[in-house]
Order: C-alpha cells, then sequence, then structure tokens
C-alpha cells in the first residue's frame, strides 16, 4: 500500500511540475531534452484541445525518443533568458520530421505558429539548413512557454537545444564540414570502383558501386542535405527519398555480398536466406512507392537489422572456412554494426548526444567503404595467386594465362588511353566554350555601352528639341515683321521725299503707322528676338551639361565637382521623367574629386535610370513619384545618396541586381549589367555601393567615394 501511494504521488508531482530552461549569461548552447514536457495524445488534436488538457510529463531523456506514431506529438518547454542576447535560436537537429511546428507568445499572451517540415518546399524555411530552426524572441531577464507539434512517418526523436546564433552557425559549420568529407569519401569510391569496373567488368564493383552511393544519399538525406539541394521543391520524394535509397542501398549490399563471398557455392542456404532478405528490401520499396511508407519504412528497417546480422555470419563462416578476402568484408560490417549501435544508443538517450555519436553511422558507413574497397583489391591479388598456382601445374596454361593478362594489360591500358583523350578533347572544347563566352561577355558589355549611348542620344535629342523648336518658331513670325518693316520704311521714305506740306507728310506718316499697328509690331519683334535668345541660351547651357557628361571613355584621372557629374546626368536623364516625376536635389559643398569622371557619370546614369523605370513601374502616369539626390562630405569621402519611392525590391533580389546579366525588366528592356559594370567602376575608385530596399516603398542607393585616388588598392 506504501510503495504504490508513493508511486501514486511521485507521479502526481511528475505529471504537474514544469521544467524550467534557464539560459544564462554564459550559455552558449543548452540542451534542452530533459526539460521539456512531453504529451502523446491518441489522437489529433488542436492546439487549445491541447493547451486545455495539461497532460504533459516531463521528459527523462537529453534526446527524447518517442518511437513510431500516427498522431502529432507535444511538446512544452519554458525558457528564462539571462543571458545578454535577445535573439535565441531553437535548433531541432532531426530533417526527417515532417511536420514541424513551434507556437510562440506574442506580448498580451495570444500564440501564433510557425510551420515546417518535410511536408512544405525547402526554400519556405526561415533558415536555410537542414536541421529545422526557429526564432525564439526572448527578451533579457523575461520567461515564455512555447509549444511544438511533432509528426513523422518515421522514428520520432527529438535532439533540440537552444543557442545563440553565433554558437549555431559555428557548430553547423562543423556539421557541413564533416559531411562534406563524408560526402568526398563516397564520391572518391564510386568513381574509383566505377573506373575499375568498366576496366575489368566485374559485376562486384557495380553493385559495390550502387551499394556506396546510395548509402551515401541515405545519410546524407537522414541528415537533410538532400531535400537542401538536390530536390529543395519536392517534398513529396522527400518524405519518402531516405527509406526508398536505404532499400535500394540493402539490395546493392545484398547482391555485393554474395557476389564477393561467392554464398552460392561456399554457402548455398546463406545464399537462399539472402534472396528472401531482396525480396523483403523489393516489398519495402513497392509499399513506400504506393504511399505507405510507415509499413514499407517498418519493413525497411526490420530487414536491415536481420540484413546486417546475417552478414555478418556469413562473412565470419566464409572467412573462417574458406576466402581470406572475406576478413574485409566482415571487419567492414563489423565496423558499421558498431557505428549503428553507437548511434541508436545515442537515440534511445544511453549515450549522450553529440558530434561523434550523431556522425558515428556516417564514420562507419565511411571506414566501410574503404575496407571493402580493400576487400576488392585484396580479392584481385587472390585470384591473381590462384593463377599463378594453376600456371605452375602446366606450361601451356601459365603461357596462355600470361597472354591473357598480357591483352588485359593492354586493354586497360587502352582504355586509359581512350579516357586520357577523352578528357583531353573534353577540356578543348570547355576552353573553346570558355574563349566564346568571354566574347559573349564582351559583346554584352559593348551592348550596355550602346544602350547608353541611346539614352545619351535620346536624352540630347529631348532636351535640344525644347529651345531649337522655340527658336525656329519664332523665326518665321520674326521674319514676317522685320519684311512689315522694311516696307514701312520704303513707304515712310516716300512719303518724306514728297512734295507735300510737312503737316501733310506727319499725318500720313502717322495714319500708315496706324494702319501697321506700328507700336504692337515693335513690341512683337522684341518679343520674338528674347525668345530666340532664351532658346539659344538654354542650348548652349544643354551642350556644356553635355560636355560634362560624355567623357565615357576618358582612361585619364581627373579632379571633378561630381555635382557638376550629377547635373549633367540629370540633363542626359530628364527625359526618362516624363514631367510626372519630381526630383529633389540636395547637393553639398564637394572637394574636388581624383576619379574617372566619364565612367561615374555612366555609374549615376545607371542609377538614376533605374529608379525612374522603378518609380514609373509603380505610379504609372500618375504623379507622385519622387527620386531625391543627396550629396555630402567628411572630407576624406564623398556620399552620394540617389533615392526612390518606386516599387523597391525584397531581400533575395538585392543580393542578386549586381551580379551579371540579372535584370528584372522585360526581354529587350535591359542587359542586367548596368549595376553591374557600375559595381565594377566604384571598386575600382575603391569606393563602395551599398543598396537600403522595402517592397512597395522604394530603394536608395549609398555610393562612398575616396576623395584621393588609391593607385596601390586597384
Amino acid at each position: 500500500m506504501i510503495k504504490w501511494f508513493l508511486i501514486f504521488v511521485f507521479g502526481i508531482l511528475a505529471f504537474n511540475s514544469r521544467a524550467n530552461i534557464v539560459f544564462t549569461r554564459s550559455g552558449e548552447r543548452v540542451s534542452i531534452g530533459k526539460k521539456v514536457e512531453v504529451f502523446q495524445p491518441n489522437r489529433e488534436l488542436s492546439f487549445d484541445e491541447v493547451v486545455k488538457s495539461g497532460r504533459f510529463v516531463v521528459s527523462a531523456a537529453d534526446v527524447p525518443n518517442l518511437g513510431i506514431s500516427p498522431n502529432s506529438i507535444w511538446f512544452r518547454f519554458t525558457i528564462t533568458n539571462q543571458s545578454e542576447s535577445e535573439k535565441l535560436l531553437l535548433e531541432i537537429a532531426y530533417p526527417l520530421l515532417n511536420e514541424v511546428e513551434l507556437f510562440t507568445p506574442d506580448s498580451s499572451n495570444h500564440y501564433k505558429s510557425v510551420f515546417m517540415g518535410q511536408v512544405l518546399n525547402f526554400n519556405k524555411r526561415t533558415y536555410k539548413y537542414p536541421n529545422y530552426i526557429f526564432d525564439l524572441d526572448v527578451p533579457k531577464n523575461h520567461t515564455k512557454t512555447y509549444y511544438l507539434r511533432i509528426k513523422g512517418k518515421e522514428q520520432i526523436i527529438l535532439p533540440a537545444s537552444v543557442n545563440r546564433p553565433a554558437t549555431l552557425w559555428q557548430n553547423l559549420n562543423l556539421e557541413n564540414l564533416i559531411t562534406g568529407i563524408y560526402l568526398g569519401v563516397v564520391i572518391i569510391m564510386v568513381l574509383y570502383n566505377l573506373f575499375i569496373f568498366f576496366s575489368v567488368g566485374d559485376r562486384s564493383y557495380l553493385y559495390y558501386v550502387v551499394y556506396v552511393l546510395f548509402t551515401g544519399l541515405t545519410q546524407i538525406g537522414i541528415k537533410g542535405y538532400t531535400f537542401q539541394y538536390l530536390w529543395p521543391n519536392y517534398p513529396s520524394f522527400e518524405v519518402r527519398s531516405a527509406i526508398l535509397f536505404a532499400c535500394i542501398s540493402g539490395i546493392a549490399a545484398l547482391m555485393f555480398a554474395k557476389k564477393f563471398l561467392n554464398t552460392k557455392q561456399l554457402a548455398p542456404k546463406s545464399n537462399i536466406a539472402l534472396n528472401i532478405l531482396i525480396g523483403l528490401f523489393l516489398v519495402a520499396f513497392t509499399l513506400i512507392v504506393i504511399g505507405r511508407e510507415l509499413a514499407g519504412f517498418q519493413i525497411m528497417q526490420v530487414t536491415t537489422t536481420i540484413l546486417t546480422i546475417t552478414v555478418l555470419s556469413v562473412s565470419f563462416m566464409i572467412m573462417v572456412t574458406s576466402s581470406g578476402s572475406a576478413k574485409y568484408f566482415f571487419i567492414a560490417w563489423s565496423v558499421l554494426l558498431t557505428g549503428a549501435i553507437i548511434f541508436l544508443l545515442k537515440d534511445y538517450g544511453v549515450l549522450p548526444y553529440n558530434n561523434f555519436t550523431s556522425y558515428s553511422m556516417q564514420a562507419a558507413s565511411a571506414v566501410e567503404m574503404c575496407l571493402l574497397s580493400f576487400g576488392l583489391a585484396d580479392r584481385i591479388n587472390i585470384l591473381k595467386k590462384e593463377k599463378e598456382i594453376a600456371d605452375a601445374e602446366s606450361l601451356r596454361v601459365a603461357k596462355e594465362n600470361e597472354r591473357i593478362i598480357r591483352e588485359q594489360n593492354v586493354m586497360l591500358e587502352q582504355k586509359v588511353n581512350e579516357r586520357t583523350h577523352e578528357l583531353s578533347e573534353s577540356n578543348q572544347e570547355l576552353n573553346i566554350t570558355l574563349e566564346d563566352l568571354k566574347q559573349t561577355q564582351s559583346q554584352l558589355v559593348e551592348s550596355e555601352k550602346m544602350a547608353s549611348l541611346g539614352q545619351l542620344t535620346a536624352g540630347i535629342a529631348h532636351e535640344i528639341n525644347n529651345p531649337i523648336n522655340f527658336v525656329t518658331s519664332n523665326v518665321s513670325p520674326l521674319k514676317r515683321d522685320i519684311e512689315i518693316m522694311f516696307s514701312a520704311l520704303e513707304e515712310i521714305e516716300k512719303v518724306g521725299m514728297s512734295d507735300s506740306p510737312l503737316a501733310e507728310k506727319q499725318r500720313k506718316i502717322k495714319e500708315y503707322k496706324e494702319e501697321l499697328d506700328f507700336d504692337y509690331l515693335t513690341v512683337e519683334i522684341n518679343h520674338l528676338l528674347k525668345g530666340i535668345k532664351e532658346g539659344a541660351n538654354r542650348t548652349a547651357e544643354i551642350v556644356k551639361g553635355l560636355k560634362l557628361f560624355s567623357r565615357l571613355d576618358e582612361d585619364d584621372l581627373k579632379k571633378a565637382d561630381l555635382n557638376e557629374g550629377l547635373e549633367s546626368t540629370m540633363v542626359v536623364a530628364n527625359n526618362l521623367l516624363n514631367n510626372k516625376i519630381i526630383v529633389i536635389k540636395e547637393y553639398g559643398d564637394l572637394p574636388a574629386v581624383e576619379c574617372y569622371p566619364g565612367k561615374l557619370n555612366q555609374v549615376f546614369l545607371n542609377i538614376i535610370s533605374n529608379a525612374a523605370y522603378a518609380v514609373q513601374k509603380r505610379f504609372g502616369d500618375n504623379t507622385g513619384g519622387e527620386i531625391s539626390i543627396t550629396t555630402t562630405s567628411d572630407g576624406e569621402n564623398i556620399f552620394i545618396k540617389i533615392k526612390d519611392n518606386g516599387t523597391g525590391m525584397d531581400t533575395e533580389m538585392q543580393r542578386k541586381i549586381f551580379e551579371p546579366f540579372f535584370t528584372t525588366k522585360e526581354v529587350g528592356e535591359g542587359t542586367g549589367l548596368g549595376l553591374s559594370i557600375s559595381y565594377n567602376t566604384i571598386k575600382k575608385h575603391n569606393g563602395n555601393i551599398t543598396v537600403n530596399s522595402t517592397p512597395g516603398e522604394g530603394t536608395e542607393f549609398i555610393l562612398q567615394i575616396p576623395v584621393i585616388f588609391n593607385v596601390k588598392a586597384t
């Protein structure tokens, strides 16, 4: 009675307790396995139902292993932040989970969810890593409680930790390095043995290559890298890919074992057992393909366990009784089994969850691949020795075998030479392709220059056309008025030379002037002359601005006033504004800058034309578009800010705008080289160009150009 009472009391305490995760000032990475509370319902529940149920139990393992469950499993954990960092990250280092949903409380204690998992495209994740990473915004000296929902068709494991961002990225980089080394081993083994297969035609190498390839895909698939890099937009395939690859790997391993160990002759009964295992893997593969992943996974898992024990036993038996090469096979599978045991003990909490236990399977797999490769090489040596013994019994057989070996060597050398020749031809083709690419790039740069020249021509035509039209439109009425004046002078001269009395002459002249409206004629001539003068002056100003701008091919450093360069650029770009876009200029007092003025003018034109395009795209023919140009100096650098209120750009687009050939314009409207050339021009001046943009609000380019051109830096 007392025993059952104590069990009941401790059960109630465990049921109602709630562990608190305290992230201290010195905390870098905190495993939360033993501090999360777990709830496994017997049916699917909503978030509100889970919160109200309250049937959470504190986990007893650093890495909770909850087995296979058809329903979602819920976790609850509380975090108190006593560190200096207000931004913490939750990492769940198990990419094989189908659904992972974190419920985060806001300031009013209402919960919002962030959903991830294999069922979603990889690119929809906030952080582009195979592991699931969530933001935990816990202010300093605050406490928040989170809920986590997990669902999977395979075994559900929760290796979760709370990290500082810098620490997490460092650990993830280490994991990437380890996986990269493993992948390198896989690629080397595949290529090396595939080459030998094509050279000698032994199917053992082909089975080994298939086994290594799909084992590698399985291992990196378990770590989530195949989903990240190979099929990020096919979550339906990702859900079953690791199991499919494991089935193919198991079939290839059995085929390789049968061929390598020669079980058909040395162990006939074991050969039948291996064939049955191949059939079970095919059944599991079929179930996964038709959508029954859970049943297929269970069959695959059980079959893999039986395969490991069976192959290990068969290789040991053959090693003892017959083949010396079987020792490599036995040792290799022993290493793999050891790694698998360490990996499983880690999942079940017997061993700690760290890089060694987490990557024990990959390490064991890499060692196993190498040992099997050594076994294949040793197998060749053994066969060679057997042939030599047989050759000693008969001179005829010895000579025949010698001839066969020579032919094989010649064939192998011929194949090597053929492959070398093919590689040389491929290298030559690549060089030709590279040269064509360089020529194409040069042509595109010239195309960009011609586009700029076309823009310059359009600006000149637009700017000069108005004052010239003003002059030409005044010439005809001025000519008409001057001809009337000449006629009036002739008439007045005729009246003055007549014999009429003076009073009569004055009267006739006055009447004639009134008839011509002489006073208005004089005013009109003056007005027309004034208009012609203004048009000529405006044309002269435009020509002066164009002389400042059109220095695109100057290769000499000069001291230049960048305010004048911006003004001359606005003369060219004025036609892009369509009289709808307002330009706000705030020029500071700038020192003369040692630079290539024409190339900087080209940069200004590229940015301003892009700004006008973005504003035009947002506002169309409506008013409201603005472009502001601000220049300042701190004595050592010039800062030029060109800001618009156009369409703006998202983060992904901002990362790409300086890449060659990237453009958001329609086909034919841009080459995608303008900003790339601008970026290189600013870098040539040892300056810097940055961009700040918000979608729907606008974009700001900030140019920082040193006053003194540093030749060494270039």
